[in-house]
This record gives structure tokens, C-alpha cells and sequence, in this order.
């Protein structure tokens, strides 16, 4: 239909004639010209309709009845513009077509919305996707999304990785987030679950031999959504056999590596690393932001000094508490007093129960809580935290992990403020020796998930001191991915089990599969995930993981365009044995 995109044709096509196909992007009737810029997928084309040039006065009449997104084809030829008419802006600013053909080959309805428009009403914009998608920064973001999908397979397949497609229909396992559940017709009242990821079939191919497995798999999870999730999303998994732990950070830098240079940057080849124990104490947050500094730093020792009551008695017992002081350059320049003490009700969102500072004057430490402190204590907080004038110093005290918490998240949020987190960078780090378990509400579970292999497991006297051989790569704050090396001998996952309250005959019940193949020659093995569409995101310089996903969910998992989920036919209940009982 085409003998050219329309950013194909320049100046070296000058009197030829071309074909060119596309949307009508804006027309404009100069009182008897009539100039429309013509769209494909790479930009823009200007065509002149002049009822003047020889047998184009046909083109010009039906050029009069074109609106905005009809779709055309068009013939005609190509003509320098006049001096002074060159668009510097397009890339083809120097040339235009003069129409002698033009076809209306659709026209369209008046557009809900103007297209690029950031300003419109992000539920419109959804219910009209297709067209949101015909925009320039849209069609860039999927085409760097294609780009990326094209490095990595190129990258793993270079590795020796084969590509393994596993089920989307498979069965629900505990952990994790809630599943997504399919009913069965053919076994009423039994249901399958969509995959959180492809872990345990990617486990069963290493016991099968497969060596090295990788897919862009689809994963669901039924959980709260926000900017940087999706009910369905995608990630690149990866799994190995006979490997270590550097065996499979390698792999992975070297992937990343790969991705980043096909989007157009060049990124270190090794990665910082930093221990999970070492990113909560520095920074409280398991995927800190390199980007800037702004370090946690432990001073319970000197708050053991001090004459309040409530400072000492969280300061004796280090184990469980921790006083963290934050240190925020020229502070005292920046924020008022007023604003400062207003950054109480931020932390206490997250579990605070005040929010203490001083400011760094000529004249050395001010602020209401100095009353406490001896001369020599207040030097040490000034020596330890580096503080020059200008400088405010903040201090969390309690819990350590609610200390963590909302010390790490006042860090970012301070670092907003001060707008100092530079966009134009890209930080990557590994976080490392993760805890194998977690103890909430009385209950043992596993951080990541239950067949990650711990270092070790001979000392059980405090559960929460055990390390894991699990590994997240982060990246400018986001966790991008992680992994871990995988449990492949039974007697280590029954312990496992045992630690976390899962009987055998549970264990045998929902992970049975898995545990009879381990019992058959199952080599040591482990892997990592990456979040594809996150990665893209960041990339792409986006806030939300919908830009990134051609048709997206809202945040109450909904999709606006087919306006799923929807209600379905009471016979196709009836055929999967399922009864519809209004909650009240």
C-alpha cells in the first residue's frame, strides 16, 4: 500500500514520486492550501493539497472533507520546502509532498481526548487505551520495550540458556500473595491457580537436566496494586544448574549489561554489593537508593548517656532497639523550624512516636533536646555525624525494625525535599545474606520464599539470625529482581518445613511433587527473576507501570477498556459447579 514510512522520505527523494499511509495528525486550510501532517509509526510527513498543480485539483476537493485521525493513503510528489518553511524540528522539516492522489481509506469519530494531552482524566485515558497507544511516547516506550525483550533473549541464548515455557494453569501453593483460582469443569468444585511465578517448574527442569532455563514468563498475584504493580505482570526468570551464588550474579550483570546498551547506556559491569543487615542499619530499606548519601548512623551508646529516662531505656537494650541519627545537609538553611516539627507527623504515618533534631550553629548543638546531653556527649554526636554548620541532625529511637522503617522512608522523603536525588543516573547494588525467616504474629515464615537454601542451620536459637543464600538486585531505590540459591536436597527442605510449622503430610500435600523430585538426583541449583516491566519503566523515565503495559488494570484491578472482571452467564456457573452468594 506504502513505498515509504513517512520519516523515510528526505531530501534525497526530492521529485519522485512516494506513497505514504497514516493518520491525519492536524490539518490546516491556508485559503486554498491545505497542508496536513500525516503520522505513522516513526512521525511525521507534511502533504500540500494545491488545487493549482496539474491533476491534483480531485485531491484537493477530498482533502477539504479531512479531519483530524482519518486515516489516508496518499501519492505525490516530493518537493523541497520553501525558504524560510524548513521545520528544524521534524526530520523531515526540509521536504513536503505535493498530493495527486489521496484516499480516505477510514475516517474517525470526533477523539474523546486530545492525544499526548498529560492532563486528561486517567480513567478516560484507559477506556480509550488504543488510542492513548497511537501516541509518539508510547509507541517509544513499547518499542524499547521490544528492544529489551530482543537483548535479553539474545544475551541468555548466548549463555547456553534454553528458552522453557511452563504452566499458566497449575496448582495453588501457600506463601506469597493471594492466587488467582480457575475453576475446573471437568473436576467441579477444583480449581487451578494462575503462577505467582514459574519457581517450582523451573526447580522440577533442573532436576530434569536442563542445565540452564529462562523465560519472559507471566506471573499473577491477587494483591493491593499501586504505581509499580499489576495483577498480571511479566518478568524475566532465569534458573542454572551446578552454580554459586557468583556463579548467577554473574549471569545477571551480564544481562543487565546487555539490556541497558541496547536502550542506549553504558552501565558499570560489576555491581556494589552491600550485606541486608548493613542496607537496614545505613539506610532502613532493603532496596536503598544510591543516588544520593544522607547514611543512618547508630548513636544508642551516646543516647545512653543522656539524662532522659525514655532514651535510656531504649538505648539498653540493643538487641531489640535502636536510635538512629540522620544527618540532612544545610537543613537548617533549607527547612524552618515550623517545617521541621511538622516532619514529626511524617514519621509517626509509619509508626513513630516523635521525631527528635538538632541544628548544627556556629556556637555548636541547639535544640530542646541538648538539656539532656553532657558537653562531651554532644561533641560525639557532632564528631560522629559529621555536622557542619547549617547542618539539622534528626534522631528516630525505638523498635528497631518501626525504627528502621520510617527512618529509611524519611530519609527519601527528606531527599524530595531537597530535591537532591539527581534523575539522570542509574545506581545498581546488590543486597545480600538475607534472613532465611521472618516472625510475625508468632508465626515462622520464610523471607523470600521456602526452598531458598540458608547458610545454615545449626544454630536455632533465635530464628531471625539465620542467613539465606538469596540476593536482590536494586536499582535507584526499586528492587528490580532477586534470587537465590534453591534447596536441592530433601533433608534441608524437611527442616525447612519443620522450622516453619508445615507438617509432612501438609508438605506432602501442597509441595509433594517438588519433594519426590528432589529425592532423585536433584544437583545443586539456583536462579534469579527480573521485574520486566519495572525495568522497563525505569528505563523509560515513567512513574507508573501502566505506561509500560499496553493494556493495563487500574488500581482496583480493573480494565477499563473491556471492563473486566464482569459478571458472566448463570448456565457457565452452573457448568463449573459454582454458586454466586452475595457478600453483605
Amino acid at each position: 500500500m506504502r513505498t515509504h514510512y513517512c520519516t523515510d522520505v528526505t531530501e534525497n527523494n526530492i521529485g519522485e514520486t512516494v506513497t505514504v499511509a497514516g493518520w491525519v495528525n492536524s490539518r490546516r486550510d491556508h485559503g486554498g492550501l491545505i497542508f496536513i501532517d500525516l503520522r505513522d509509526k516513526d512521525g511525521l510527513v507534511q502533504l500540500v493539497c494545491d488545487p493549482n498543480e496539474e491533476g491534483s485539483k480531485e485531491a484537493w476537493e477530498i482533502a477539504d472533507k479531512v479531519r483530524d485521525e482519518f486515516v489516508l493513503i496518499v501519492t505525490g510528489k516530493v518537493r523541497a520546502r520553501g525558504e524560510g518553511l524548513e521545520n528544524p524540528r521534524l526530520k523531515t522539516g526540509k521536504i513536503e509532498i505535493v498530493v495527486n492522489t489521496l484516499i480516505i481509506e477510514n475516517k474517525s469519530k470526533a477523539m474523546p481526548f486530545e492525544l499526548g494531552d498529560e492532563k486528561v482524566n486517567e480513567e478516560i485515558r484507559l477506556k480509550n487505551r488504543f488510542l492513548e497507544l497511537r501516541t509518539e511516547k508510547s509507541y517509544n516506550i513499547f518499542k524499547l520495550r521490544s528492544k529489551v525483550g530482543i537483548a535479553a533473549r539474545n544475551t541468555l541464548d548466548s549463555l547456553g540458556f534454553l528458552d522453557v515455557e511452563t504452566p499458566i494453569l497449575t496448582k495453588s501453593t501457600p506463601e506469597g500473595a493471594r492466587d488467582y483460582l480457575v475453576p475446573s469443569r471437568v473436576h467441579g468444585g477444583e480449581f487451578y491457580a494462575l503462577p505467582q511465578s514459574p519457581q517450582l517448574f523451573k526447580q522440577l527442569l533442573m532436576v530434569s537436566g536442563f542445565d540452564r532455563y529462562y523465560q519472559i514468563a507471566k506471573c499473577f498475584r491477587d494483591e493491593d496494586l499501586r504505581a509499580d504493580r499489576q495483577p498480571e505482570f511479566t518478568q524475566i526468570d532465569v534458573e542454572m544448574s551446578f552454580c554459586n551464588q557468583e556463579d548467577v550474579m554473574a549471569v545477571a550483570e551480564e544481562l543487565i549489561v546487555n539490556i541497558f546498551k541496547a536502550a542506549g547506556h553504558d552501565i558499570p559491569k560489576k555491581f556494589n554489593r552491600m550485606t541486608f543487615n548493613d542496607a537496614m542499619e545505613i539506610y532502613g530499606s532493603d532496596k536503598p537508593d544510591m543516588r544520593f548519601a544522607m547514611p543512618m548512623v547508630e548513636v544508642s551508646d551516646i543516647f545512653a548517656n543522656s539524662t532522659n529516662e525514655i532514651f535510656r531505656s531504649i538505648a539498653s537494650d540493643t538487641k531489640k532497639n535502636r536510635i538512629k541519627a540522620l544527618r540532612c545537609p544545610n537543613g537548617d538553611n533549607i527547612f524552618s523550624k515550623r517545617q521541621m516539627k511538622s516532619f514529626e507527623d511524617f514519621v509517626r504515618k509509619f509508626g513513630a512516636s516523635g521525631l527528635g533534631y538538632f541544628q548544627m550553629k556556629e556556637d555548636g548543638l541547639k535544640g530542646p533536646l541538648t538539656k539532656f546531653f553532657s558537653e562531651s556527649d554532644l561533641e560525639e554526636i557532632v564528631k560522629r555525624t559529621e555536622l557542619v554548620v547549617g547542618d539539622v541532625v534528626f534522631f528516630g529511637a525505638g523498635d528497631k525494625k518501626t525504627v528502621w522503617d520510617y527512618m529509611g522512608r524519611f530519609r527519601l522523603f527528606l531527599a524530595r525535599e531537597m530535591d537532591i536525588i539527581p534523575n539522570d543516573t542509574f545506581e545498581f547494588l546488590w543486597v545480600v545474606d538475607f534472613p532465611m525467616f521472618e516472625v510475625e504474629n508468632g508465626r515462622t515464615k520464610a523471607l523470600h520464599h521456602p526452598f531458598t537454601m540458608p547458610k545454615s542451620l545449626e544454630n536455632l536459637d533465635d530464628l531471625e539470625d539465620i542467613s539465606s543464600i538469596a540476593y536482590d538486585i536494586v536499582l535507584n531505590g526499586t528492587e528490580l529482581g532477586g534470587g537465590s540459591i534453591r534447596i536441592h536436597k530433601q533433608d534441608i527442605q524437611a527442616k525447612v518445613f519443620e522450622i516453619m510449622g508445615i507438617s509432612d503430610e501438609e508438605a506432602r500435600e501442597k509441595f509433594g511433587f517438588l519433594l519426590d523430585a528432589l529425592e532423585f538426583g536433584a544437583p545443586p541449583h539456583g536462579g534469579f527473576a527480573l521485574g520486566f516491566d519495572r525495568l522497563i519503566m525505569l528505563l523509560a523515565r515513567t512513574d507508573s507501570i501502566r505506561d509500560v503495559i499496553a493494556f493495563p488494570k487500574t488500581q482496583k484491578a480493573q480494565c477499563l477498556l473491556t471492563k473486566a472482571p464482569s459478571e458472566v452467564d448463570s448456565e457457565q456457573l452452573k457448568e463449573l459447579s459454582i454458586r454466586i452468594r452475595k457478600q453483605d
